[in-house]
């Protein structure tokens, strides 16, 4: 139940989005037309952080090691809690912004315009991040290793889908990138000088896709051949292999890893080629939801017109994974996803994509800074909900 001793804030925050509209669907529609991928997201931090100085907001950007991640912060001065509303800008190669983060950053934005212009009443600090190389790389990390959540007592962002869920079903994610070495040699005057690097990189994917009759159901394999070969009268002499490995969580994961080093390894002793493997410094951990801040988002959401599918039902849909899984084992944190598309438009899709600069994308924008804003409010403003939030986080990571 939304208290009501707070209406004036929740009236102020949502004509605060309305007035600020125009300029972020403009944002947003600019981002959508220039997609940028992990940590080359140079169009997207300067505009975000242009539209924040236009507002008087100050900004900082290169912070926390990348050079396109940027801060903002509302009430520095004041004593209390912080929370953060975290930004995501980065796309995919070659279908742009098929996971709509174009959305993900806006609605950010419009939070902290909202947030800014009920400031004086709150009694903490608003913490605008905006985080690169969610896709691959793990920005979040990165930048909370650097310090970027020391000071954060709570996390919020919203992710577009194609129904609105209180949270993501999410997993855990390795990224591995893999490199064979052979021989070049001429294919068929002296196939018999060459060793195929191809070989081995074929001779681990079918290990691998054997391996995947024997793993969990929540755990996942995939893969593609970044570099196969320069022609087909050339032998092969080196390629590139790229796989995630997925796991319901980071015990899971880490028994599961061996096992895929393993066929990288096999291909290389079948093919006689050499084998490099390199793991990513970042895991993406599963998805830590905070279930108070969780339900009172919902709660926003729905008062403006959004029926969300229950979790119970979305765990149906399949999971992906997400770097703010990270965050949420550092700090109280959620992750909902908001309905831009039908149900059966899935997301890194390009029909996503174009959902993501559509009416029904333009009105999540809206709603999710709105309901963004007025959830960070109730944070700061309701010290019963800071406990409930504590308190179901320190459970979740078994402190109590």
């Amino acid at each position: 139940m939304i208290e009501s001793e707070h209406h004036g804030v929740r009236a102020a925050i949502d004509a605060a989005v309305e007035a600020t509209a125009d300029t972020l669907l403009e944002v947003s529609h600019a981002i959508h037309e220039n997609p940028e991928l992990a940590f080359a997201e140079h169009f997207a931090c300067a505009t975000l952080a242009d539209a924040l100085r236009e507002r008087g907001h100050p900004v900082s950007t290169g912070v926390y090691t990348l050079p396109t991640a940027f801060e903002s912060t509302i009430n520095p001065k004041v004593q209390g809690p912080t929370v953060a509303v975290l930004a995501e800008y980065d796309a995919l190669p070659e279908i742009g912004h098929a996971c709509g983060h174009n959305i993900i950053a806006t609605t950010a934005l419009g939070a902290a315009f909202a947030l800014d212009a009920v400031k004086a009443q709150l009694p903490g600090r608003i913490k605008l991040l905006g985080t690169p190389a969610e896709e691959r790389g793990g920005g979040k990390e990165l930048m909370a290793r650097a310090g970027a959540f020391a000071d954060i007592d709570a996390a919020l962002m919203i992710h577009p889908a194609g129904v609105n869920l209180a949270t993501m079903p999410s997993i855990c994610i390795a990224e591995v990138d893999v490199i064979y070495h052979g021989k070049a040699s001429h294919a068929s005057a002296m196939p018999h000088k060459g060793v195929n690097a191809l070989d081995g990189l074929l001779l681990a994917y079918q290990a691998i896709s054997n391996l995947r009759q024997h793993i969990r159901a929540s755990e996942r394999i995939h893969g593609i051949v970044a570099e196969g070969g320069a022609a087909p009268n050339i032998v092969p002499d080196r390629t590139v292999g790229q796989f995630y490995v997925r796991a319901a969580n980071e015990h899971a994961l880490a028994a599961l890893k061996p096992r895929v080093q393993a066929c990288f390894e096999a291909g290389a002793t079948g093919s006689g080629c050499s084998v490099e493997v390199n793991w990513a410094g970042v895991d993406y951990l599963d998805l830590n939801t905070n279930w108070p801040l969780a339900e009172r988002f919902r709660e926003h959401a729905e008062r403006l017109g959004r029926d969300f599918v229950e979790h119970e039902q979305a765990l149906k849909f399949g999971a992906g994974s997400t770097d703010m899984g990270n965050v949420s084992y550092r700090v109280p944190s959620i992750h909902p996803m908001l309905a831009v598309a039908p149900p059966n438009v899935v997301i890194h899709n390009p029909e996503f994509a174009r959902w993501a600069r559509s009416e029904k994308g333009d009105a999540a924008v809206i709603d999710g800074a709105k309901a963004l804003a007025q959830t960070a409010a109730d944070y700061l403003l309701l010290p019963q909900l800071q406990d409930q939030a504590a308190q179901a986080f320190a459970v979740s990571k078994g402190l109590a």
